[in-house]
């Protein structure tokens, strides 16, 4: 099955392990395997599959759950902590298992209800291979988890946790002695950004090589947690719908493959990442729901202009039942998509996070839809509108603002934060450094941004705009502007519902409040600084950083 798009640009990878050095370019890659190996088979051993690929990887799956029991590799076990499996959500429970070969290829067929999980092997390979068909809500599965036996790969990165039990939030968010915070949310990746994820130590490198996420949810800068580590052991994720800070309805369908994947150190072939990988071995198997990649075309698209040079665009193509994307190209705007289910879907083309243009295209089977170049129009980016000032640019993220790159990667209360509180002076050439990216109603709420205005300035209205990624427990911005007029309270944006600032993510909705100011409210000395105060309000949310909150994208005062 072909991968989701044709990325010029290529993504970062998440590699990192008790020895991150380990994790480098300068490891030797994938092991070397022959096409085929000797011992490549498959027993019955009473209670399990056991399926040998030949090259030094032995797996079991449960016959009765679909679990997958046991991952040897090179004589050392890998699965298991806590007494777990590795399996769909937290185990599927009662199942019906196959097993059938053919040729140079085995397969593992798990039913439960409406839910159809697949495990393959090829001969020679160090790989599993995983597809689940989520047909509806009547069974629960919302991930697959890869559980490592502790001990293998410790770490101390972001995304570990239970190396403290001083737990700060919920029960997965915990700080360091050092003020540091730990949580298995924070990943710092979107979807995007990376093609697999793992760990690496001892000469052998364990990841997911992660699926092209056609029927996932949120789209290419969604953001959710990837992997754990703690004293206990590891887990290693991928994600087939996750509630958190979600953006989309859950879609249904096949998903995969995704790759369980052993090397000798290095990262996983390039042959295997999503938009790269094929599998026309695995068009006769009999997978429920599967399209090989006859059954699938191409979006192209020649070239957009009216763009900002200095941000990167992304094209994305979604409906209520696939979700796909690609890199514009730089010089002059080209994408291409490949590996699209056949359908009508809404592409939209996004600066940086931001969505710009959007229009509609079929993708027909075996054929490339050709896109002639097109034009963002001017009005579409809020950035080419003239303003008496602003702080930062519009891209759809709190990128630039205090503290913003921290967030994906720890909690707000974490030690390495800059101070939420402080004024932001205009003019003063910090103005977005000196901006936080969230601004919460218990925290930080009553900013207070200075500004002189001409007097033809002064005498005039004007517009205000608040641009927000995201809310919690619906913060809003209600604005006052020199205590001479102060805003309505403004209705919530439609938002996730769940905790988003405190666990890594900013992705919501992008939200534009505009506030219309009148002239009557301005101080008509030119030698005054001019206030805006930027409270938020809400009926909602709890205390600190679990208070009512939102995220900044920017914020200007039209001329």
């Amino acid at each position: 099955m072909s991968g989701s798009a044709n990325h010029p640009v290529r993504r970062r990878t998440f590699v990192l392990g008790a020895a991150a050095a380990a994790g480098s370019a300068a490891l030797a890659g994938p092991l070397a395997v022959p096409a085929a190996a000797a011992a490549f088979g498959y027993t019955d051993d009473g209670s399990h599959y056991v399926v040998d690929t030949g090259a030094g990887l032995v797996f079991k799956v449960s016959k009765s759950t679909g679990d997958l029991t046991s991952l040897v590799y090179r004589g050392t076990e890998y699965q298991g902590y806590g007494g777990m499996n590795s399996h769909i959500e937290s185990g599927l429970g009662s199942s019906t298992v196959t097993i059938a070969r053919s040729g140079s290829t085995i397969l593992v067929s798990v039913t439960h209800g409406t839910l159809r999980h697949y495990y393959a092997a090829r001969s020679g390979e160090n790989n599993v291979y995983l597809w689940t068909n989520k047909a509806d809500t009547s069974v629960s599965a919302t991930r697959y988890i890869v559980r490592v036996k502790a001990g293998l790969f410790l770490n101390d990165e972001p995304d570990s946790y239970t190396y403290t039990t001083s737990t700060i939030e919920a029960s997965d968010v915990f700080a360091k002695s050092n003020g540091q915070t730990r949580s298995k949310h924070y990943s710092k990746l979107r979807v995007m950004d990376y093609d697999y994820i793992g760990w690496t130590a001892g000469g052998v490198g364990l990841w997911i090589v992660r699926s092209n996420h056609e029927k996932a949810s949120g789209g290419p800068f969604y953001r959710s947690l990837l992997r754990h580590q703690s004293a206990d052991g590891g887990g290693l994720y991928e994600i087939l719908y996750y509630g958190q800070n979600q953006t989309e309805a859950q879609r249904f369908g096949l998903q995969g493959p995704y790759v369980i994947a052993f090397t000798d150190g290095g990262a996983p072939s390039p042959s295997l990442f999503p938009g790269t990988l094929t599998t026309p071995w695995a068009d006769p198997l009999g997978i429920a729901g599967y399209v090989g990649a006859s059954g699938r075309g191409r979006v192209a698209g020649v070239g957009i202009t009216g763009r900002n040079s200095a941000h990167a665009y992304t094209v994305g193509l979604a409906n209520s039942t696939a979700q796909y994307w690609g890199s514009a190209r730089a010089s002059d705007g080209y994408f291409s998509i490949t590996g699209v289910l056949p359908g009508t879907y809404t592409l939209t083309v996004h600066k940086s996070e931001l969505a710009v243009y959007t229009t509609q295209v079929t993708v027909t089977a075996g054929t490339t839809t050709t896109l002639n170049s097109f034009a963002i129009p001017s009005s579409n980016d809020p950035s080419n509108a003239s303003a008496i000032w602003r702080i930062n640019d519009w891209t759809g993220t709190p990128g630039g603002f205090k503290n913003a790159d921290l967030m994906t990667y720890a909690h707000p209360s974490d030690v390495r934060a800059s101070a939420w509180t402080g004024n932001v002076v205009i003019g003063s050439g910090s103005e977005t450094s000196a901006f936080p990216c969230y601004i919460w109603k218990d925290v930080n709420s009553g900013l207070l941004v200075y500004f002189k205005l001409t007097a033809a300035q002064a005498a005039a209205a004007h517009t205000l705009r608040i641009g927000v990624t995201t809310a919690y427990a619906n913060g809003r911005p209600q604005v006052v502007v020199n205590d001479a007029w102060t805003s309505a309270v403004p209705s919530p944006p439609t938002q996730p519902s769940t905790r988003s600032l405190t666990n890594g993510s900013y992705r919501g909705n992008n939200h534009t409040f505009t506030y219309s100011v009148p002239a009557s409210a301005w101080r008509t000395d030119t030698g005054q600084y001019n206030v805006l105060k930027i409270n938020v309000v809400s009926g909602s949310g709890t205390s600190s950083y679990l208070s009512a909150g939102t995220s900044i994208d920017a914020i200007d005062l039209l001329a």
